[in-house]
This record gives structure tokens, sequence and C-alpha cells, in this order.
């Protein structure tokens, strides 16, 4: 068969799943790989496909891609653009939208799929081709795991992967050492007492006390770490109330928080819990709030050897120009994991997937954060081309190296 890849990625992008709910995706793939005559495993993790190609003797190395999407209303005004909704955890339907590139991911992952068969007199060794599920929720490489991945597979000599960016397409950036953070999600409930909107003396309210802690929170960031330290604390959610004249008893924060050193982390978490304390106190609240964790995904540590191997094969198969140190991002991904279990190195790294001439525009003018959409916008799309061609050439380049 050969692989349609701007028909694949558009399929896709237009039917796009929430974590572990990639059933029509998982499908898709498994065809996929059995019409290319892999051996497949399906249902591993919940909703994980491999792929095994077994070519003779020789290192084993793993490419890995994630499947799932976001709940975000997707308005990109695309022809292919997202209109499915989903049911998330909570047991609401809500949007669904490919928002953070996993769909260029799963493609590009398909595609060397075929290239490295179709190259297979020249290389030797074995491929295994994971499909993985559930990263947004940093479950899914576990949830692998844990169901038996290493007894259903070979271990891997090595991890590879990759992760679409807002970064020029045609461009591969590359970071030795700790190249995306960790994170951590905390649930807090704040409780005050509630009552009638005209007569807030008789009440403590819950709102307010939730407005001064999102604002008292942007303080950790700017006055308790240092200049030289990396800290991100962001609100995600808040929910309280259910009608404008009647003041609530509850209201929660949905707190994210990414780091990539665990001193700095323990800092940042405790003044997290600090700050809730005290502005539940300074509200006259007669319970104290609850600070619960609510999910984490370790630092990704790309092996320095490992690293500087596979860069060295980007630069003779793309040039030197094309290469680049993006130095640490912000962001986390659950992939480690795949090769901490395996005592295997990573090396995972970026893929340009924007117009580079939109993007030469926007640091010219400094406005390259507000002109480019960013992973996780209702705006991000990924230039097709040449982000799918270049997607699949690093994965085939980088397993090569690495293949006897």
């Amino acid at each position: 068969m050969a692989i349609d890849l701007e028909a694949t990625y558009k399929d896709l992008h237009r039917h796009p799943e929430l974590s572990f709910a990639e059933t029509r995706t998982s499908g898709i793939v498994a065809d996929m790989l059995t019409a290319l005559g892999l051996e497949v495993v399906t249902g591993i993790g919940r909703t994980g496909v491999l792929g095994v190609l077994r070519n003779g003797v020789g290192p084993t190395v793993l490419l890995r891609a994630d499947m799932d999407a976001l709940p975000v209303r997707e308005e990109t005004g695309l022809d292919y653009a997202s209109e499915d909704c989903g049911v998330d955890p909570d047991g609401d339907e809500v949007p669904v939208m490919h928002a953070c590139g996993h769909d260029v991911h799963v493609t590009c992952l398909l595609g060397a799929a075929e290239r490295l068969l179709a190259e297979r007199a020249q290389w030797s060794g074995t491929v295994v081709f994971l499909f993985q599920p559930a990263e947004e929720l940093g479950a899914g490489a576990l949830a692998m795991i844990a169901d038996g991945l290493y007894d259903r597979v070979p271990k891997p000599d090595v991890v590879l992967g990759q992760h679409v960016a807002p970064a020029p397409a045609g461009i591969v950036g590359v970071h030795a050492g700790p190249a995306f953070a960790a994170t951590d999600d905390l649930l807090v409930t704040l409780h005050g007492e509630g009552g009638h909107g005209s007569r807030p003396e008789a009440t403590i309210d819950p709102v307010v006390m939730a407005a001064a802690t999102v604002m008292r929170l942007q303080t950790i960031v700017s006055r308790e770490v240092a200049g030289g330290e990396t800290a991100v604390v962001s609100v995600g959610t808040i929910h309280s109330g259910t009608k404008a004249n009647v003041i609530p008893s509850e209201a929660t924060l949905g707190i994210n928080i990414r780091t990539y050193d665990t001193a700095v982390r323990d800092r940042v978490v405790a003044a997290i819990r600090r700050i809730v304390a005290a502005e539940a106190t300074a509200s006259g609240a007669t319970r104290m709030p609850e600070v619960e964790p609510a999910g984490s995904f370790p630092v990704l540590h790309n092996d320095a050897t490992a690293t500087e191997r596979t860069a060295a094969a980007f630069v003779a198969a793309f040039g030197a120009d094309r290469v680049i140190d993006p130095g640490r991002v912000t962001g986390s991904e659950d992939v480690g994991a795949l090769a901490t279990a395996a005592g295997a190195p990573i090396v995972y790294w970026l893929l340009g997937g924007e117009d580079p001439s939109r993007f030469v525009t926007g640091l010219a003018n400094g406005t390259t954060d507000a002109d480019i959409p960013s992973n996780h916008s209702p705006h991000f799309a990924p230039r097709i081309h040449p982000t799918l061609e270049v997607g699949v050439e690093a994965l085939v380049v980088a397993a090569r190296e690495w293949l006897g």
C-alpha cells in the first residue's frame, strides 16, 4: 500500500478523539500497519497500538507517536477543521480538536513505518512503532507499560520521537539534558459560607476568596523563584456558583506548575499551599481549603550522548542551518516513561510546523507570540507541507542512525 500523508492527516485532524477514547484513530493505525505487513498489537494501555518490524539481527529502536486530542473548540477556519465532540472524564460533552498536533505525529510515524519497510534491505534490527493514548493526561505511557508493553515487544536500545511546534516548517530542534519540564496539577477547593447576593455580609464569599488567591499565586514566580531558576504557575480553571444573586459556598481552582528542578518544584508547591491557606484565613473561612494532586509528568531528560549522535545524523540529512537547539521547553511529555521502563536512552525533538515566512515576520516585528498560535490554541494549524515530509524523514533518519 502507499500511504497518502496529506489525506491521512486531514482525516485524523477532522476526527480527533479525547484521551483513552482514541478508538477510531487506533483502528485506522492498526489497519494501516496490518496492510504494511507488520506484526500488530492492539488494545494495549486501553487504546494503544504497536507495530513491530523485525529485520534480522541488530538493535531495537522504538519510535513513538501520541494520538489523543484536547477539549478545545477549533477556530482555524480550515476546510478540514474538526466539528466533533466527545465526553470528558466528568461526563460532560465537549468540543474536541487536535490542538497539540498529535495528528501530525501519527501521520509521520505511519509514513516512517512505510519508508523503513521499503528500505529494509539497507538496515538490520527491529523497529517498534508505538502509537500511544492519553499523553495529555500524562497517563498513556504508564498505562501501556502496566499492560505489559515490554512483555509483548522487545525492550528498545533507544526511544525516539518528535513533537510538532510553532517553529518554521523544515526545522528540527533538539536539546540535550532537561528538554521538557516536569508538570504538576493541583485541585484546590475553597470553602466559604453561601447566601443571598443582597446580603454578602452574612456570607463568606468563595468567589472573592478565589479571585484574591489567583492574583496572589502570580507572585510566586516573580517573588519567590530566583532569576536563574525556571517555574511557571498557571490557573487554568475556576469553577463556582450557579446564579448571579446566589453567593456559593465553594469554589475550585485548577493549578498547573512547570519546573525542571525538584527543589524548585517543592518550593513552589509549598508556596501554593501557604497562599491558599492564608487567603482563606484572610477571608474569614471557618474551614481550611483542600489542595489535592491531580496529575503529574516527570522532567524529560534527553540523553546527552544519544542526543549528540542523533543530532549529528540530522545535520548530515538536513544541513546545519535546519537543525537547532531550542533550549529547554516548558511544555511536558510522558514519553520519557517508555525509556525509563526499558532502561534505554531517549531522544525527543521538536518538528517545525509553521509557515517560515510568517515566523520570520513575527521575529522581525517582535510579535511572534501574538501572531503565531501555539500548541493548545484553538487556532493551532501546522502547515501540512513540508511538515509531514520532514517529520517522516526525521524519524527515518534517527532510526537508521541507531539500526545496524
